[in-house]
């Protein structure tokens, strides 16, 4: 396929986000092209979080691939949260008047979005080399690029930069116009992934005095689970016979008798960090997903935001073709960090509640108990969490 020279709106990453927006604007009449770095292979081999709210659901359905995640996801009305040995189950049907979360990989989405593309002709240009962005304050930005061995320029009327927090979109927005508020973690997430049925049906949180764990799935037969670890820990530290045990220890003992161990199929460690980059739009440029935010993984957060900013974005962009409205792109970055802040307070009360921190001292732990105590105690806390998990509102 030859890359076209002209667009509507060039698409800076083919993530779920990038993809995700490139089919929404496709259903509305508008033209785009998706750029990104790596090649299909590889964007569908990374292991990335599993639980969708609500609204993800429903955005997903809305764009026509739905099917799939309607046969195979896994929808959850509730998960647990292990603490002293014991188990706390948050309802969150009851709680939020018959919201659920889904269960299904971001791997799958990507899956069922490259092949809505594939089937509406959307130009998805893998492999793309040397991307920068030129004239961004103008009526007239383009992208160059080098694709197959040869220079190209994609011009267009707006620019997406779904391209995650290493890409080159948000580096592209001057510092001095670019606020950043980070909060990096003390520790990292150990991960292992395991042909083998989960713990149970649903999600377990647990806070132990060795530290987080967590017990999660992406099908009947593929667990995902995690363990807290110092930042220093290497991947080969970690013999799967280890990660079992240490798991075992962190976990209530009416769960580890349902623990079904086996052979790990994918190993890795992952930092935690809290970061915000405002703000979200520059020119005629608009960051979404990680390009703009992180979360830390507890909570699921980081896929659903980012669709949330799709959201946002989508909605501003058909306003403008078929309306000739600029104000909601004018004002993006003020909506969609409006939702995202609240995403952020939510997965560090998240993080901040279920993990061991090595510099709190004891205060900090009677704190964290304390915390607990009162969400166990309290419906009204109950209701913020199951709220907050499932999704706020757009």
């Amino acid at each position: 396929m030859k890359p076209p020279a002209r667009t509507g709106v060039a698409i800076v990453g083919g993530g779920p986000a990038g993809l995700l927006l490139a089919l929404i604007l496709h259903r509305a009449g508008i033209e785009s092209v998706v750029i990104e770095r790596r090649s299909r292979d590889y964007v569908l081999s990374r292991i990335r979080a599993g639980v969708l709210e609500q609204g993800t659901v429903d955005m997903l359905r809305a764009a026509g691939v739905g099917g799939r995640l309607g046969r195979e996801g896994l929808v959850h009305d509730g998960f647990d949260i292990a603490w002293r040995g014991e188990t706390l189950h948050i309802d969150l049907r009851g709680l939020t008047g018959g919201k659920t979360v889904t269960v299904y990989g971001q791997t799958e989405v990507t899956h069922d979005l490259y092949d809505a593309l594939d089937e509406a002709g959307v130009p998805v240009l893998h492999e793309a080399e040397d991307v920068a962005l030129h004239d961004l304050t103008t009526d007239a930005p383009f992208l160059s690029y080098r694709f197959e061995g040869e220079a190209r320029r994609l011009d267009c009327d707006y620019v997406a930069g779904c391209d995650g927090f290493h890409g080159i979109a948000r580096q592209s927005i001057p510092e001095d116009v670019l606020k950043v508020f980070e909060r990096v973690y003390p520790f990292g997430w150990l991960g292992i992934l395991s042909r083998t049925p989960p713990i149970q049906e649903e999600l377990v949180y647990a806070n132990h005095e060795r530290g987080f764990a967590l017990c999660s799935l992406r099908n009947p037969m593929l667990s995902r689970y995690y363990v807290q670890c110092p930042l220093d820990d290497r991947v080969e530290d970690w013999s799967d016979a280890r990660f079992w045990d240490e798991l075992t220890r962190r976990l209530p003992a009416r769960l580890t008798g349902t623990l079904v161990t086996g052979a790990s199929i994918e190993k890795s460690i992952a930092p935690l960090r809290s970061f915000v980059a405002e703000p979200m739009q520059y020119g005629r440029l608009f960051l979404a997903g990680d390009a703009a935010h992180i979360v830390p993984p507890t909570g699921a957060k980081g896929l659903n935001l980012a669709a949330s900013d799709v959201h946002y974005l989508s909605e501003a962009l058909i306003a403008v073709y078929r309306d000739k409205d600029d104000g909601p792109l004018d004002r993006y970055s003020e909506t969609a960090l409006h939702r995202v802040w609240k995403a952020e307070r939510f997965s560090w009360w998240m993080t901040s509640m279920l993990h061991r921190f090595p510099d709190t001292g004891p205060f900090g732990q009677r704190i964290q108990e304390a915390e607990f105590d009162y969400l166990a105690g309290s419906k009204a806390a109950q209701t913020s969490l199951a709220e907050n998990y499932v999704g706020l509102p757009y």
